[in-house]
């Protein structure tokens, strides 16, 4: 999947001009990648799509103009995008209650080395960017995390198709294993296709 580019950015006023329509289109879309992970988490899968927003969102938000610092923004915000035979997804840990959720998020230090992708026999460990934080004593409220495809599994993916029922090899899940917080997540048949569409980008 191609990085966003400079080119794709629209200056304020333009964003503004397209926003309403642009944020509903991809409101939509979310709505098929996000996965409910138990009780506690949800995962949003990231396309070119959602992260143009989350770019073009930020820019309003802050009022950032300066062509250094838009760089700065498609630049970190790039790192969602997957590559080549990769998936992406941001991890959310969703609890209301303050001090219910400060007690799970040190309960559950590690966690993102506990999620899986799990397609037909397939376990695909999650990986995320080093924080540089090994010595804290909880894990962080977001996780943004990548899993890297077996080639077998991609293939699969791409092979899915709205017209075709999805095989056994392609019963999709996102799976935590961490000893605080254990659950599996079956993804819809619309988030596969979604999956599939972005491997075939």
């Amino acid at each position: 999947m191609k990085p966003i580019q400079r080119n794709e950015i629209l200056d304020l006023a333009s964003y503004e001009a397209v926003r309403e329509h642009f944020r509903a289109r991809v409101i939509q879309e979310k709505k098929r990648r996000r996965v409910q992970v138990g009780p506690k988490a949800s995962a949003l899968f990231e396309n070119r799509d959602t992260v143009l927003l989350q770019i073009q969102e930020m820019l309003r938000t802050e009022r950032i103009t300066r062509g250094a610092a838009i760089e700065h923004e498609i630049e970190t915000y790039n790192d969602f995008i997957p590559a080549s035979d990769e998936l992406s997804c941001t991890l959310m840990i969703e609890i209301p209650d303050p001090a219910e959720r400060d007690a799970f998020l040190v309960a559950a230090r590690g966690f993102e080395k506990h999620v899986w992708l799990t397609a037909g026999p397939h376990r695909v460990r999650a990986h995320g960017k080093e924080r540089g934080d090994e010595g804290a004593d909880r894990t962080t409220a977001v996780h943004y995390l990548k899993f890297a495809l077996p080639r077998s599994v991609a293939d699969e993916l791409r092979a899915v198709k709205p017209e075709r029922a999805p095989g056994a090899g392609a019963e999709v899940g996102l799976e935590v294993t961490h000893p605080a917080y254990s659950v599996r997540a079956p993804l819809g048949r619309e988030a596969i296709l979604e999956l599939g569409a972005d491997l075939n980008e």
